[in-house]
């Protein structure tokens, strides 16, 4: 149908629009990481009513956390730090290789139980 399709070229547009908002944000994560000693950068960047949050690890690794609505700081600064510790188990697999993808299913749903109990 005509609105099934302009519903799936919205998502698509939506993706585009959500992946160039976090790219351009690593510019402003990369300042910040200078101008503080915390991990946890808070808000990086907002466009329009999409809001970037950004946390820093040790070793340079970046999580960026993307959303469009009120989240209390304090949740994000305690999701970042869940997902920081499931990061750290995975990372410390003598198995798991340095700077590569993690493709690990039980990782992806911990960070996604994460998500929901922090942001319901």
């Amino acid at each position: 149908t005509r609105n099934g399709g302009s519903s799936g070229a919205k998502k698509d547009d939506a993706a585009h629009l959500h992946q160039f908002v976090m790219h351009a944000s690593l510019d402003f994560v990369d300042a910040r990481v200078w101008e503080t000693t915390n991990m946890h950068l808070r808000l990086v960047d907002k466009f329009n009513d999409l809001s970037v949050y950004a946390f820093v690890t040790a070793g340079g690794t970046r999580f960026l956390l993307l959303h469009d609505q009120r989240i209390e700081e304090s949740n994000i600064g305690v999701f970042f730090h869940d997902v920081h510790e499931l990061w750290l188990r995975v990372s410390m697999n003598p198995f798991h290789t340095k700077r590569t993808p993690i493709l690990d299913k039980t990782f992806d749903l911990r960070v996604r139980e994460c998500a929901k109990s922090h942001f319901p």
